[in-house]
């Protein structure tokens, strides 16, 4: 939903999560994330601690807190895709707005290393990540299970899904943290992305 659609309530909701999530971002990137307690991050954010929990229920949650909106983009593109649009399709499609969009969720860009370079630092924030992973994986296979009846194994095919998906950022990853440009590995990820989409669909066929 876009801030135009959302009521004011909701607008200053999203911006006081939004700016939380900031001050927490920035002062985990200079001080590293166990480094920072969440009363540090609630004095900065000029709020209180008990206001950052009920935005994100876990400090990690305010370093990776595009878990949930990854969670509703990708099941989303699913449960609401044209008719007679294939999952895949969809999800393929949605790869190239969100890269048109240059919208965080798209693949690594030039802020990349020093963001993930905090994540690499930290157990907690790896194993949130994969947690995250894992919602993503649940989400679709629940979203391709109630909307793509002919899908004989949801889980797998979201599991396959999120698999090919995570390579190709990976990689993408990997060069970025190396010391190669974004602007150098964009053509590369997004052909990277189209090229896994099209092995899923011969292995997916009936997805």
């Amino acid at each position: 939903m876009s801030d135009g659609e959302l009521s004011l309530r909701e607008r200053k909701k999203r911006a006081t999560r939004q700016r939380i999530s900031n001050v927490a971002t920035a002062l985990f990137k200079e001080r590293g994330f166990d480094g920072v307690s969440v009363a540090e991050v609630a004095r900065a954010a000029d709020v209180s601690t008990m206001t950052v929990f009920n935005y994100f229920p876990r400090k990690e949650d305010l370093f990776l807190d595009r878990i949930p909106e990854a969670v509703e983009v990708l099941s989303g593109a699913v449960r609401h895709r044209a008719p007679g649009e294939t999952p895949l399709a969809a999800l393929r499609r949605l790869t190239l707005e969100l890269r048109d969009q240059q919208h965080p969720l798209a693949g690594p860009n030039d802020s990349f290393p020093a963001f993930w370079q905090v994540v690499v630092d930290s157990p907690a924030l790896r194993a949130r990540a994969r947690e995250g992973l894992e919602e993503i994986e649940d989400a679709l296979s629940d979203a391709l299970a109630e909307t793509a009846p002919d899908t004989p194994d949801p889980a797998l095919t979201a599991a396959l899904i999120v698999a090919a998906y995570r390579s190709v950022y990976v990689t993408t990853a990997r060069r970025l943290l190396a010391g190669e440009r974004g602007e150098a590995t964009a053509e590369d990820h997004q052909a990277r992305m189209n090229a896994a989409f099209d092995i899923l669909e011969r292995a997916l066929t009936w997805a």
